[in-house]
């Protein structure tokens, strides 16, 4: 469905219309009805690049079952949790907006954005198995993860995923295992949201618009967008921008020439995964199973074998692999996104980054240069009694890992994401990769505090924000509020159908 509703002089320009602008859109609208909203997409349908759903995990990262969250032993023999316990507190925000979404009739059928999924954390070898069982004991500590389960036992692990003991050889495994997880179709619920916008006074979303100018104002930002089925540019007015243009993002943001953004740059990653066309071993799986990292691959890369509800039908995926690829974005790219981004102030940071990071590049290449074999054989780790002919490869999107300079050092942003405001917090701008679609709520209520704090302070703000976040200003990670926690959790599952 193409959009090509206009609102002049809007109070805020959303670009794109991905998880994080459609998140932010209808809070704002919801904290204050009057505020008038322009979103621009650059393709024609709604949700097309990062958060469509073949294009990401689809996890409802809660920190269950994704090792990079807790990546070592201390030397004590412990393992650090509090990573994890952070983003399953930041996902409780997305499911209590969503069900508050649900509720009040804003969207409908939760099923099309949100299923529930046990979470596994799969491990082999002695070591990891030592891990595995004591992250388990941290975990299941805490009231979050309470209900874990941990196994070494093959014919429970079986029981649980069939797919990964079959074949398997005599050697140590162990596995985590929560019901509570999720399968989120970001796409699915970004369109619900986009559409219910459009519907409100003073809102409008025109897609298949490209932004190609942003000027600072003495009354915000003038906008410069390209209808991209006349070709002609038009120009819009805004007081406040917000950049949720997935890879797209870095470009506009060095186009708006804010001295925030002086020094970044982003490194493109192209994503695939393997497909299963078998209908009778998608029948067996019912499961998100996640194992241990890849050496050198960043963060979005650890291997997972995933039961999926995408198209309105149940399939099962396996990756991600990695592809080089010099696009920002995975349909509306181009080959020159990444030369024409690099400039004089990031310069330095970029090279210091092919110096100092020799391992990702060559990961980047030993992924690029895989056979069809190569990746089955990374899948029969997981299923030994993999068959290539079950199994095709796809493309899938790209994620652009941020590079700033800190302390005189280029690194990768390769946890969370990166937002970057200006001065006078007339603009923000998101870079980053995963965990951003799942903990979307709690970036953008970030950007409400920080932007429009305003709207919170008025005592019908915050009472407004409550209904929409109802532990927004409580911290449901300490053990006192273990309670209010479950009680809250229990609705929102009731609402969601979970």
């Amino acid at each position: 469905m193409k959009y090509s509703t206009h609102i002049e002089n809007p109070d805020v320009v959303l670009i794109g219309s991905g998880i994080m602008s459609s998140n932010l859109g209808a809070m704002l609208k919801r904290l204050e009805p009057t505020l008038s909203i322009q979103v621009y997409e650059v393709t024609e349908e709604l949700a097309q690049e990062s958060s469509n759903g073949w294009n990401n995990a689809g996890t409802g990262h809660a920190g269950i079952c994704e090792l990079s969250y807790t990546p070592t032993r201390e030397a004590n023999g412990t393992v650090n949790v509090s990573k994890a316990i952070q983003i399953f507190e930041q996902f409780e925000h997305s499911r209590q907006f969503w069900s508050y979404a649900v509720s009040s009739g804003m969207v409908d059928n939760p099923k099309e954005f949100i299923n529930p999924v046990p979470h596994l954390s799969f491990v082999h070898g002695q070591e990891m198995v030592d891990f595995l069982k004591a992250r388990y004991e941290g975990m299941s500590a805490h009231h979050f993860f309470q209900e874990m389960d941990f196994t070494t036992d093959r014919t429970t692990i079986g029981g649980w995923a069939p797919l990964l003991v079959e074949n398997r050889a005599d050697i140590p495994i162990a596995a985590t295992k929560m019901n509570n997880g999720t399968d989120v179709n970001f796409g699915a619920i970004s369109r619900k949201l986009i559409d219910w916008l459009n519907r409100q006074d003073h809102c409008g979303v025109a897609s298949n618009h490209r932004v190609v100018g942003l000027k600072k104002t003495d009354s915000g930002w003038e906008v410069r967008v390209r209808d991209l089925d006349t070709n002609v540019i038009r120009t819009n007015h805004a007081k406040f921008v917000f950049v949720g243009a997935g890879g797209g993002s870095l470009s506009l943001l060095q186009k708006s020439g804010i001295p925030e953004a002086k020094g970044m740059g982003g490194f493109p990653i192209g994503g695939q995964w393997l497909v299963c066309e078998n209908p009778e071993i998608i029948k067996k799986h019912q499961a998100k199973v996640y194992g241990q990292p890849l050496p050198a691959a960043p963060t979005m890369a650890a291997p997972h074998l995933d039961s999926r509800i995408l198209d309105g039908k149940k399939t099962l995926l396996f990756g991600p692999f990695a592809a080089w690829t010099t696009k920002f974005l995975h349909k509306k790219g181009s080959v020159t996104d990444l030369p024409f981004s690099v400039r004089p102030d990031n310069l330095f940071t970029l090279i210091n980054i092919g110096i100092h990071n020799f391992d990702l590049v060559r990961y980047l290449l030993q992924q690029g240069t895989q056979s069809m074999e190569d990746r089955m054989e990374v899948l029969r780790v997981f299923y030994p009694a993999a068959r290539t002919g079950d199994w095709k490869l796809i493309d899938a999107g790209i994620r652009v890992q941020a590079i700033k300079e800190t302390d005189g050092k280029a690194g990768i942003v390769h946890y969370g994401t990166e937002v970057i405001t200006n001065a006078d917090r007339s603009i923000s701008a998101l870079l980053g990769a995963s965990p951003g679609a799942s903990v979307s709520v709690n970036i953008v209520l970030d950007v409400i505090k920080l932007c429009f704090a305003h709207l919170l302070d008025r005592p019908e703000g915050k009472a407004r924000m409550k209904e929409m976040l109802p532990t927004y200003d409580e911290d449901i990670k300490l053990p006192e509020n273990a309670n209010r926690f479950r009680e809250v959790s229990r609705k929102v599952d009731e609402v969601l159908g979970l």
